[in-house]
């Protein structure tokens, strides 16, 4: 799993992220809303936690953003307050949990689990295409390259291998990538392409993703 870890204060943010990776998780750290923005418009993931006060961008502001682009990413939000105006502010912002500091680490681990909380089975056998080989252990895109994919990100692309003898409309990819969350809409699909298209380039890999909304999304 992927995760987003936005904190200002380096010493906590360091801390997070070591436990997190300890349990498994690939952290991505953030130190303000601006650098928030930033990560999410060039990569996914399956989670994010994001602190309220926050230099250059708030929480909630990032919060907001990332909510217009229709990234509908679990987002738990941290806050030094306990006011109810905070926790309701990051809720009507788009937020899907809370936690107020300080908190114990290990509630922070089983929010995340519990948000993160995905089908797991994916089948063992790797998927090929092209040049491409697609992991389902460890979520690997490879080519000359590898990348590690979100749970979504894997999602769309093994659909899209499996399917590779003809186009997938994106009502199809919608009710199988997405068919748990009910505001995907067709923009969040054409997010995440454009996220595979940038890990097909980042891997060196010839391999295209072709077509549109209206005509569907084939491999090439």
């Amino acid at each position: 799993m992927k995760i987003l870890l936005a904190e200002d204060t380096k010493d906590l943010n360091r801390a997070l992220c070591a436990v997190l990776g300890h349990e498994g998780y690939d952290v991505d750290p953030a130190y303000d809303g601006e650098e928030v923005i930033e990560h999410i418009e060039r990569d996914s993931y399956d989670c994010i936690v994001l602190d309220i006060m926050m230099p250059k961008k708030d929480g909630i502001q990032a919060l907001k953003e990332i909510r217009d682009k229709n990234i509908i990413t679990p987002v738990i939000m941290l806050t030094a307050k306990s006011e109810i105006d905070d926790r309701v502010a990051g809720l009507d912002a788009g937020a899907d949990d809370y936690l107020t500091k300080p908190f114990a680490m290990k509630e922070l681990l089983a929010r995340v689990r519990a948000l993160t909380r995905r089908k797991t089975e994916y089948g063992s056998s790797d998927l090929k295409f092209n040049d491409v080989t697609l992991n389902a252990q460890t979520f690997e895109l490879a080519s000359e390259n590898s990348v590690r994919l979100s749970v979504k990100e894997f999602e769309l692309m093994q659909l899209l291998i499996l399917n590779r003898d003809h186009a997938v409309s994106v009502e199809y990819i919608l009710g199988n990538v997405w068919s748990r969350e009910p505001d995907a809409r067709p923009d969040t699909v054409w997010l995440y392409i454009s996220y595979l298209k940038r890990k097909l380039k980042a891997v060196a890999s010839k391999t295209q993703i072709q077509g549109d909304e209206t005509n569907g999304y084939i491999l090439g």
